[in-house]
């Protein structure tokens, strides 16, 4: 959408993500990520810490209960958003305002860590939550992990060298 403010950060989960359940049963982790630059000193010929940054994040529907079931305290992730802007009036009474990150896209960084994925089971509910809310279930997939499920790895064009000739099967 025009306008929008579409960030990546890259940084370490301060906590565990917090899953919660709105009052219609719909499904939403909060989760903060710490950033923290780091540069070479070359007078001191050593590495120092930048001021760190601490994002506040969110994440809703089934994606809430991916992130809270897969991603721990102290993960580095990489996390793709948009900064979203709100106003509220603290316990004292003064007016705040608070900067956070409505994440469309997020995972564990692969730079100091490996990773296995696996297809979680869809609940048929195309995303909008439908008013119930069901714990996310994950499936082993005997498949490559992003095959279409049900399909034959063997039908895959890279899975078998030279089997569809030498054009592109799409």
């Amino acid at each position: 959408m025009a306008g929008e403010t579409v960030i990546t950060v890259v940084g370490n989960l301060t906590a565990d993500p917090e899953l919660r359940y709105t009052q219609n049963g719909l499904p939403v982790a909060n989760f903060t990520i710490a950033s923290t630059p780091r540069n070479f000193d070359r007078a001191a010929n050593e590495w120092k810490d930048g001021e760190a940054l601490f994002l506040r994040a969110s994440v809703w529907r089934e994606f809430a209960e991916h992130v809270a079931g897969s991603l721990t305290k102290g993960m580095r992730v990489m996390a793709q958003g948009r900064l979203r802007q709100r106003s509220y009036q603290d316990r004292e009474g003064n007016q705040r305002t608070a900067i956070e990150l409505e994440v469309d896209e997020i995972g564990p960084s692969l730079r100091y860590a490996t990773a296995q994925v696996t297809r979680a089971a869809s609940n048929g509910g195309g995303g909008g939550g439908g008013g119930q809310s069901r714990p996310a279930q994950q499936q082993q997939v005997s498949e490559e992990p992003w095959s279409t499920p049900g399909s034959s790895t063997s039908a895959d064009a890279w899975s078998t060298p030279g089997s569809f000739g030498d054009d592109t099967p799409f």
